[in-house]
């Protein structure tokens, strides 16, 4: 052979090229992202009316309007400079519209969708009011998963479910593994960056401390202790289901879709929450429990009894969902199976039951319409 190193050139000059290649896409990345950075954010509904009453512009200082109302002598805290701003008003849109839903591009919710397998989650059907849920006072409710109250907690909060102390970012990791039944993000992703950066800002807008722990984080846990001892009721909470939550989440818990906007949520099914998540009553029977009878139903919040919240939070744990990601493959490919195949079945048996029960002449009326 007259040139015997040739091949190893080539495959030289073709490892050379696909770096370069690599290197010149992951640069014009970065500048479109750059550019989108500095782009005016157009906010969500819901975002436009929170941060409008929390006053956010730039200036030479900032005073939140909540502690101008509620103290003698209103703080002036370091403005915000209006790439501070921008990062707020992305955090916010994430958190109302995960799903990009009244977006017009992905890269409005820096394709947080990537991280979730379903179609359905939103941070705001945990993280209502768009993470701030406050009373009809403007007072901040018990148990409702305030991000600026979780925020406030500070530097690395004890998780008591893995034994680690966790800072805010990781958290917010475990919601998109488990209650959105997705994956990990980066910890220095735009999207994590955002919603810590719309976080801080609530904590300061309400005038919250850091370092401390207030009754809005988290939720509310009702334990089996705060009941009346009657026991965890599956009747009961199928009952209690069909009257209180069936007309928004579905007979079968799969929420309401109208026009190809989520309404309501999953509560079961492919979009749902994992069976790893803290809301899945088998594995954390006192979050989701709280979660119902602090927020549930929209308009009628603590109505519900502390046992009517267990026994929904039970019937719900027994629905089938997605294996969480601890779970082995026999147990995933059960829960497909029973995702995929009972729902049907449910609508083919109440159908059967129906027909069972109508007269003779209204069973061939429904014939011939169809």
């Amino acid at each position: 052979m007259r040139y015997p190193h040739t091949r190893k050139y080539i495959r030289i000059s073709v490892i050379i090229i696909l770096l370069m290649g690599i290197y010149f896409y992951a640069d014009y990345t970065h500048e479109k992202r750059e550019l989108f950075r500095n782009t005016v954010v157009k906010l969500t509904p819901n975002c436009e009316q929170k941060l409008k009453k929390y006053a956010l512009t730039t200036g030479n200082y900032y005073s939140t309007p909540y502690r101008q109302q509620n103290a003698e002598n209103p703080v002036l805290r370091t403005p915000y400079s209006a790439e501070d701003i921008r990062a707020i008003q992305r955090g916010c849109n994430i958190i109302d519209d995960t799903q990009g839903q009244y977006a017009e591009s992905a890269l409005e919710r820096w394709n947080a969708t990537r991280y979730i397998r379903g179609n359905h989650t939103s941070c705001d059907h945990c993280h209502q009011g768009a993470g701030d849920k406050q009373g009809t006072n403007g007072d901040r409710l018990i148990g409702s998963l305030s991000l600026g109250a979780s925020w406030s907690n500070g530097g690395d909060a004890y998780d008591r479910f893995t034994g680690l102390l966790l800072p805010f970012e990781l958290r917010q990791m475990q919601c998109f593994i488990n209650s959105s039944n997705g994956y990990k993000p980066n910890i220095f992703d735009d999207v994590i960056r955002d919603i810590t950066a719309y976080s801080r800002f609530l904590s300061g807008a309400v005038n919250l401390q850091t370092q401390h722990r207030y009754p809005e984080q988290g939720i509310d846990e009702i334990p089996a202790s705060a009941t009346f001892k009657r026991g965890d009721d599956y009747v009961r909470g199928v009952q209690l289901y069909q009257q209180k939550c069936a007309h928004c989440h579905g007979k079968n818990g799969l929420g309401t879709v109208t026009e190809g906007k989520v309404i309501y949520p999953a509560v079961a099914g492919p979009n749902s929450f994992n069976r790893q998540s803290r809301n899945y009553f088998r594995f954390v029977s006192t979050i989701l429990p709280g979660f119902i009878c602090r927020n549930m139903p929209l308009g009628e919040e603590n109505t519900l009894t502390n046992q009517d919240c267990r026994d929904i939070a039970f019937y719900i744990g027994n629905m089938p969902r997605p294996a969480g990601d601890r779970e082995g493959p026999v147990s995933a490919a059960w829960q497909q199976i029973m995702m995929h195949t009972l729902p049907p079945l449910v609508e083919l048996i109440n159908l059967e039951l129906i027909n069972v029960e109508l007269p003779h002449e209204e069973q061939a009326n429904n014939i011939s319409t169809q």
